[in-house]
């Protein structure tokens, strides 16, 4: 159980029975042409994927899995019938079911990979629950989740630990069991939960198919295979997740409705627009989600804000879907005209952080926000895919933060396959400029095989970009320790993910102070 303590005082819970469930079951809701299998029999257990919850609120959270017998079937299928299969679950205070408090069914269909999306509400905010499900004779594995606290709730701390990027073929995904066995209260994922390419490795975990996937059944067989991951699943199992996706969910660098194509097919926006839509459908297929994010086609509602007492506010963005292609020209990342966000989501993340009553006010961002030079000398370049490819849609987003009196501004990022800890500069040319919060670079789990504690980019980014506090090419996973008064974000690494079984270690602990902005001390 997360060290948090409520400085409130706890309502006393009154046992309820497990038939009074309130329940939102996507599954139960959608139409299906398939037949019902009233009675089902699986030759194998179809729980292969292990269980998962997400989204959590102070009255509930969202429950996930998918029955998936043969996960890795190339007809993206799972080993199951084209029938819709009965599926009880149950939520309880204790590990081994004494005290049921909520239960129900529901139904996974063919229709969404035969997952299910179970989102329960009655449960008591800032609480641990246990869950699990049964169809046939089979039983899940349980998970342990825990809903958020009251809104108004006073917070002494809060814990949790945001990760990205994990490539099957590259290493192994020791961070997550790591992750697993920490004490937090939630996990941010910031995309690249799979990648779309047919890379074999040289470790023993090579894609399926192997091959590039494109169709529907071809993410399905994709996310079967990094689901059966067992770090992957202990981590799901231990936390509710918060997730979002980037760029190699669906195909690498990918903007709006533009590919950046792999082979001739995918050149043609159309075409990649099918592309968008099987890999959103498998994504949420395969995610702990809610039913505002269930794709509709190539569109998915993925921005949305989460609240944590009066401690955090987490809005999630989306900076794949809206944002305008890569520029070719340098000079262009200053036109006005261009959006990372989008003008709705733009707005949405501004409006919200200038209501925010909360002491933190976080934002779940998939690529980094900070500028990089990422050459010696007065000569720079930067990279177009990040923030610093949109500079003026940056600059809009920074004045807006300031003009509105943001406090305690932080961004937590993945994708870069490395950690940084930076300042955000109103101005980053000048160093004597405002200060307007921090981001927190985290590396990937996997990706970019084993890293070292630096490399010649790194020293790079230290030596021109004098915002930046800290860097390691390393993989891991980064935990944070909230408080009212502090902010400290540990950098978790392994030192290797070639080979299983990997120590854990911390590269270094970076401390902010509520009402100071910026960094205000590294501990290496």
């Amino acid at each position: 159980m997360a060290s948090r303590r409520l400085m409130s005082s706890r309502r006393q819970f009154v046992a309820m029975a497990s038939g009074g469930a309130l329940t939102l079951a996507l599954t139960a809701a959608m139409t299906s042409s398939s037949r019902a299998w009233a009675s089902p029999r699986f030759p194998s257990n179809p729980f292969t994927l292990g269980v998962a919850s997400g989204d959590p609120r102070p009255d509930g959270v969202v429950l996930w899995t998918r029955l998936a017998p043969e996960p890795t079937s190339l007809d993206g299928m799972g080993g199951m019938p084209d029938s819709v299969v009965p599926v009880n679950w149950q939520v309880a205070e204790d590990s081994l079911f004494r005290r049921v408090v909520r239960a129900g069914g529901a139904e996974a269909t063919p229709h969404l990979g035969h997952s299910i999306h179970v989102e329960v509400s009655g449960l008591r905010p800032d609480r641990e629950y246990w869950y699990r499900f049964r169809t046939g004779d089979y039983v899940s594995s349980t998970g342990r989740t825990r809903t958020a606290p009251a809104i108004d709730a006073v917070l002494s701390s809060l814990s949790f630990a945001f990760a990205s990027c994990q490539n099957v073929p590259e290493g192994h995904f020791t961070a997550l069991r790591h992750m697993s066995r920490d004490d937090l209260d939630f996990v941010v994922h910031l995309g690249d939960y799979i990648y779309e390419g047919g890379a074999q490795g040289s470790i023993g975990r090579g894609h399926l198919p192997a091959r590039e996937v494109f169709s529907l059944a071809d993410y399905r067989v994709r996310f079967g295979q990094y689901k059966l991951d067992s770090d992957l699943q202990a981590a799901h199992a231990a936390f509710p997740w918060i997730v979002t996706l980037d760029d190699h969910d669906v195909e690498n660098n990918w903007a709006g409705s533009h590919s950046q194509p792999d082979s001739e097919p995918d050149q043609d926006p159309e075409v990649f627009l099918q592309r968008r839509a099987a890999a959103f459908q498998a994504f949420y297929e395969n995610q702990p989600l809610r039913l505002a994010s269930r794709p509709e086609g190539p569109d998915m509602q993925l921005y949305r804000r989460l609240f944590f007492g009066q401690l955090a506010q987490l809005s999630m963005v989306d900076t794949r879907q809206y944002r305008d292609v890569q520029v070719t020209d340098p000079d262009d990342r200053h036109d006005p005209q261009r959006t990372m966000l989008g003008p709705e989501q733009e707005q949405w993340l501004l409006d919200g952080l200038g209501r925010s009553d909360a002491t933190w006010n976080v934002v779940g961002n998939q690529v980094f926000m900070m500028q990089a030079d990422h050459t010696d000398g007065p000569e720079v370049r930067w990279g177009l895919d990040p923030w610093d490819g949109y500079a003026a849609a940056r600059q809009r987003l920074f004045d807006g933060v300031r003009d509105r009196g943001v406090e305690n501004f932080v961004i937590l990022t993945g994708d870069a396959h490395r950690s940084v800890a930076a300042d955000l500069k109103i101005d980053f040319n000048d160093s004597s400029s405002a200060t307007i919060g921090s981001e927190f670079l985290g590396t990937s789990i996997s990706s970019g095989r084993d890293g070292q504690p630096t490399d010649a980019l790194g020293e790079i980014w230290l030596r021109e970009n004098p915002h930046m506090k800290f860097h390691n090419s390393q993989r891991g996973y980064v935990r944070c320790e909230v408080s009212p008064e502090t902010w400290r974000t540990d950098y978790r690494i392994v030192p290797y993910v070639s080979q299983p079984g990997a120590p854990l270690e911390t590269a270094a602990r970076v401390h902010l102070e509520a009402g100071v902005p910026g960094i205000q001390q590294v501990d290496q």
